[in-house]
């Protein structure tokens, strides 16, 4: 789907479903999802990963259990940001992180999916997706929070750090500019 048809009507979505309204740290979750997506435009990343980056909270997260749909409605959001860029919100949303996070980097990174309990070893191109996404996600926080850079700063830095062969290098540099400090 093009990104000037699916950009207006995800944000439309958005906002439907109260994403203008829900609190998020650094204004609404509305405001944080535009940051995230114009982050990631800013990478020149394509625009599947883009509208992902838009809408990588409408099932929510394992750090932001709010969904917006449930996912038997998954479908809602692929007819609105088409099927690719779909699959990038559930694959982010999906998952565990405390039990993902540690094997990213290595040479058998194990993806677990915290929806369905399965655990798989994603694509490379996934995985470059998810790495992208995730520190333009948590970029957006440092960059608005300096409680937050100060108390999770370092360890996202070890984690991108960990990341860094699948990162973009417009991703990594942006980490050694926020992080660096932390």
């Amino acid at each position: 789907m093009p990104m000037d048809e699916a950009l207006p009507r995800a944000e439309a979505l958005l906002r439907d479903l109260g994403a203008g309204a829900l609190a998020h740290p650094g204004g609404t979750l509305l405001a944080h999802l535009r940051r995230v997506r114009a982050r990631l435009a800013a990478w020149e990343a394509r625009p599947a990963l883009q509208l992902a980056g838009l809408c990588h909270a409408f099932y929510g997260t394992d750090g932001f259990p709010e969904p917006l749909l449930p996912l038997d409605r998954r479908g809602e959001l692929a007819d609105v940001i088409g099927r690719e860029a779909e699959e990038i919100v559930y694959f982010y949303a999906s998952c565990d992180r405390r039990a993902t996070y540690p094997t990213l980097g290595g040479p058998a990174p194990c993806f677990h999916d915290r929806f369905s309990g399965v655990r798989w070893s994603p694509a490379p191109r996934t995985l470059r997706d998810f790495a992208d996404l995730t520190v333009a996600n948590e970029l957006d926080l440092a960059d608005r929070d300096l409680g937050f850079r100060e108390r999770w700063g370092p360890e996202l830095l070890a984690l991108f750090t960990r990341l860094r062969p699948l990162l973009s290098p417009a991703a990594w540099e942006d980490c050694r500019r926020v992080l660096a400090a932390a």
